[in-house]
């Protein structure tokens, strides 16, 4: 182990440890003792604080107490030539950053701090779980710290497209020069944020505690870990710190020099060094593209620790080799990068080259499955003018048909795949999608129409990704583009025809009328407890899979994450039990869970992983639910918000009384129909009602309570329990004067 690395990183940590006791008592001394400290819309306080010593910071007095606690494990500074050859002291160094860092990061908040321009601050837990189902499906193979800055905008833009292009997720943090990452992209034109899988923290070195504490919380959020206080501190911050290095695949670059820092000639600050050791404690190893000492042996990390002086050009590659990521890249034959990273672009009008559909023009796309002597294996057929035509800035109608043909190919397979077009065009970089069927809206950037980009390229980005995910069910794919607005409309009519057989044809569909539900076990990456069972009356409660798509994967995967559970004898038809899921349950769930109601939320109801899109939740004193969307922040009147429910149920634990769901499932048939259905719902955020609206009003008529959508409260009438009852009386609502819930 290098000596040099040992004596900066306990450098840095008493640097930091001194900079987060000056700010402390400096706010005590302004504000008092009991001044609250928190980061925005979190459970967790002060995330890795919780994780690593089990403080609940509540105050500047917790903080305190906190940092007392680090400052027990800080090393003493020591002269290198007395440095002894093993890990431990650095290890220390390293969690004192991480205590030390977040007392900082989270003093700005105290000091009225709100992230502005590129950066975006903590990560709250709506977010991380937004991001979770990323995380466990694969479009997210990692993560990436970068800390510091490149030699060149250009090669800043490289590194980002090739992390990107691998679907690793990029945090940005510190400087190197006086210049971050982020602003080297920045300048670049090249969009931040969650969707496009570029995250810019913080120009301060501190600002990489976000990266980390956000690691702290998908233990916490989908390792059904818990915290257990100050006694039991040390064992919970083991099983946090060995699910980080078994389960989630990050790596530290460290970039660029700060040359001559203290005046010794040293390229990386001990703030960086400290910094790197905290992560080197998650399993992280660093990599850097400059000469600073390597720590190669293995130990905590899987492999090396610190590997530097690598090529710019091949930096990405060694540390996917280093940290033994495995990277899935589809090759696509088109002109510009492909991958997950690019699926939340957006394409502004200013930045865009020509435009379909949206409000300015026609915009459909439908697949269809064919016999296979009618489908040419690859071919892409353009019916009208290309985008050259067209001048800069304007809308042309656009019919995407795409033709699959396969021995095993079903009918009701052919949504399943169509809704898949939306990922697979957003994925490539330039490419802006929005919607589906008849409602579609793709915007092609200049950048990439500049580079060749051009109609036929939307067609081979469809047969490639079609042939490479499925390609056990399809053998042959061909796809029709038509920009001709003389040919477009029958095709338009034959696909709104479909359409609707469709929907008639899949929305009848019962759990009576199948033997078999299918399993979602894609979470037990992350939540290795938690199984959902997916039925065609109750999609996955992450909301992106339903018995149909689960029954896809199957078909493709008989290995994969999704598997067919027969039901056998039923148990309890009210509740929804059957002997064959319970059995399976029991295997899957590592013998955690014995049996599952698929109809209640009151008794074994099914388990969380994280990623719910919503949580329902009893209110026993006004005899019903309310319903919370995850983007939704406020207070609700159970007197907690999303992201502190949230912890209450994730990790998967049955917690009768409140589940995780996908938004679809409201208005089905069988939501919680055992406990009383749609009438028990009292209340929900005006958003969600909102966006569920049609699909509500329908199923409202369906059991002859259209008044009901007026009598569900929302924030506008009620956040504490007290208004909402006022609210339920004086609306008449049904819930009151059903059985009790309890």
């Amino acid at each position: 182990m290098s000596r040099i690395i040992a004596s900066a990183a306990i450098r840095g940590a008493h640097k930091y440890v001194k900079d987060a006791e000056e700010k402390l008592n400096a706010l005590i001394k302004e504000k008092g003792e009991e001044q609250e400290v928190a980061f925005p819309n979190t459970a967790y306080y002060l995330p890795a604080i919780l994780a690593l010593t089990g403080i609940e910071v509540k105050t500047l007095s917790d903080t305190k107490r906190a940092l007392e606690q680090a400052k027990l494990l800080l090393p003493p500074l020591v002269r290198e030539k007395l440095w002894l050859p093993y890990l431990g002291n650095t290890l220390d160094a390293g969690i004192v950053t991480l205590i030390a860092t977040e007392i900082i990061e989270a003093l700005k908040y105290v000091e009225g701090y709100k992230p502005e321009g590129i950066w975006l601050g903590f990560t709250d837990d709506n977010t991380l779980r937004l991001q979770g189902i990323k995380l466990v499906d694969g479009r997210m193979s990692g993560f990436a710290a970068c800390v510091g800055a490149l030699p060149t905008n250009e090669q800043a833009v490289e590194l980002a497209r090739s992390l990107q292009q691998k679907n690793i997720l990029v945090f940005m943090v510190s400087s190197s020069g006086g210049k971050s990452m982020a602003e080297q992209l920045a300048e670049e034109g090249i969009e931040m944020n969650w969707d496009t899988f570029l995250v810019p923290y913080g120009k301060d070195t501190s600002s990489a505690i976000l990266a980390l504490n956000f690691a702290v919380r998908a233990a916490l959020t989908f390792g059904g870990i818990k915290p257990e206080g100050p006694q039991n501190a040390m064992e919970v911050a083991r099983k946090i710190l060995l699910y980080n290095k078994e389960r989630v695949h990050a790596f530290v670059l460290a970039l660029g020099a700060d040359p001559g820092v203290n005046g010794s000639g040293q390229l990386i600050t001990d703030e960086k060094y400290a910094a790197a050791a905290g992560a080197i404690n998650f399993g992280f190893p660093t990599l850097s593209d400059i000469d600073i000492p390597q720590i190669l042996p293995t130990g905590i990390c899987t492999y090396e620790h610190v590997v530097s002086n690598i090529p710019l050009d091949k930096i990405v590659g060694k540390a996917i080799e280093v940290r033994g990521l495995e990277i899935k890249i589809s090759e696509v034959p088109i002109p510009v990068p492909y991958g997950a990273g690019f699926e939340g672009e957006r394409v502004r009008k200013e930045q865009m080259q020509v435009e379909f559909g949206g409000k300015s023009s026609t915009a459909f796309e439908i697949l269809r499955g064919k016999p296979m002597n009618e489908v040419e294996d690859g071919k892409v057929e353009i019916i009208g003018q290309d985008i050259d035509s067209a001048e800069v800035g304007t809308a042309m109608n656009l019919a995407i048909l795409v033709d699959v043909a396969g021995r095993n190919f079903s009918e009701d397979f052919e949504s399943v795949l169509e809704r898949r077009i939306h990922e697979f065009l957003s994925c490539a970089n330039g490419v802006f999608h929005m919607g589906q069927r008849a409602i579609a809206w793709i915007r092609i950037s200049k950048e990439i129409y500049q580079k060749g980009f051009r109609l036929k390229h939307i067609g081979k980005i469809l047969v490639a990704k079609i042939h490479d995910e499925y390609s056990k069910i399809v053998d042959k794919v061909q796809v029709t583009l038509i920009t001709d607005s003389n040919k477009i409309e029958e095709p338009l009519e034959e696909a709104r025809r479909i359409y609707y057989e469709r929907d008639e044809r899949l929305g009848g569909m019962t759990d009576e009328d199948v033997d078999t539900f299918y399993s979602c076990i894609l979470c037990q990456s992350y939540a290795p407890d938690h199984v959902c069972i997916v039925t065609p009356e109750r999609l996955g409660l992450c909301g992106a899979y339903t018995w149909l798509d689960c029954k896809a994967s199957y078909q493709l995967n008989p290995h994969g994450p999704n598997e067919p559970v027969k039901k056998n004898k039923c148990l309890d038809p009210v509740n929804g039990q059957w002997e064959g899921v319970n059995e399976y349950l029991k295997v899957k769930s590592h013998g955690n869970l014995e049996r599952f109601n698929a109809y209640s939320m009151l008794e074994d109801p099914m388990t969380s992983c994280g990623c719910f899109e919503c949580i329902v939740a009893i209110l026993p004193e006004a005899n019903g639910v309310m319903i919370i969307n995850r983007e939704f922040t406020g207070m609700t009147p159970i007197g907690m918000a999303f992201s502190t429910m949230a912890g209450q149920v994730g990790g998967g634990v049955q917690t009768p009384g409140i589940i995780g769901i996908g938004k679809v499932y409201i208005t089905s048939k069988k939501f919680i129909s055992a406990d009383g259905g749609i009438k028990r719902v009292i209340w929900m955020p005006e958003e969600l009602k909102k966006e569920i609206e049609d699909r509500l009003h329908k199923r409202l008529e369906e059991i002859n309570e259209p008044d009901l959508m007026e009598k569900i409260a929302t924030e506008k009438d009620a956040v504490t329990s007290e208004e909402l009852l006022a609210f339920l009386e004086e609306k008449k609502h049904p819930a009151l004067s059903m059985p009790p819930m309890i």
